[in-house]
């Protein structure tokens, strides 16, 4: 198992945007995003993806294939993150929580052959 904090910033935020080319400014823009539902930046999903995908090549180099993924609440700026992945017999469960337990990032991902 491997467990590791990470408090992304909204400059990982531009950073991401500016890498990938998703510059919705619901990532990006404060006063934008204050305008909607969430009132303020959310995490770009892949953002967290990544992360964690770059924590599992270290237990086990390029062996993966996703098998599922959901983020089924924002993660937002300057907010801690606790990421998470379990050997689970042929797959890995990647998961990343905020601090009060709420998920943003639930993933198994099957080991490939």
């Amino acid at each position: 198992m491997i467990r590791a904090d990470w408090l992304p910033t909204l400059e990982d935020f531009r950073a991401f945007a500016a890498l990938s080319g998703d510059d919705n400014p619901i990532h990006t823009d404060p006063a934008y995003a204050a305008t909607h539902p969430f009132g303020r930046p959310v995490s770009h999903g892949m953002l967290i993806h990544s992360r964690l995908w770059a924590l599992a090549m270290t237990m086990v180099p390029g062996r993966f294939r996703v098998a599922d993924l959901m983020f089924p609440n924002p993660a937002y700026p300057d907010e801690p993150l606790l990421l998470t992945l379990v050997p689970d017999g042929g797959a890995i469960l990647a998961q990343a929580h905020r601090a009060d337990g709420t998920p943003v990032y639930l993933g198994r991902w099957e080991l490939a052959e």
